[in-house]
């Protein structure tokens, strides 16, 4: 399996349809990246959690498997998720079964 395979397919069309748009997300994204004090596993954590809270599930399975090649726990995969229960509620373990499913994927080599 590729990272493409894991970009949900409304993003693989906005790479397709819309390259400016994307490389300049892309910047944005990168830049953001940069000013962050957080360590990368940390801040694939924290941002799966994020995706878990806003319902935004298409974009699990690639940072699922960015925060696995990251050295991230299945338990931690979790703990993200599970850590927007106080503030949005049960909605979040919605995201569990698509996160846990990208996580027991094999990695690919």
């Amino acid at each position: 399996m590729t990272d493409m395979d894991r970009v949900s397919n409304a993003f693989q069309l906005f790479i397709k349809e819309a390259p400016a748009h994307q490389a300049a997300w892309l910047e944005a994204v990168q830049k953001l990246g940069a000013a962050s004090a957080l360590d990368a596993r940390t801040e694939e954590l924290v941002y799966i959690g994020i995706l878990a809270a806003t319902r935004m599930e298409s974009g699990l399975p690639f940072h699922v498997a960015h925060a696995k090649s990251l050295g991230a726990s299945r338990g931690e995969i979790i703990s993200a998720i599970l850590a927007g229960l106080p503030a949005v509620g049960n909605a979040v373990i919605q995201a569990l079964p698509i996160a846990l499913g990208a996580y027991d994927e094999p990695q690919r080599r």
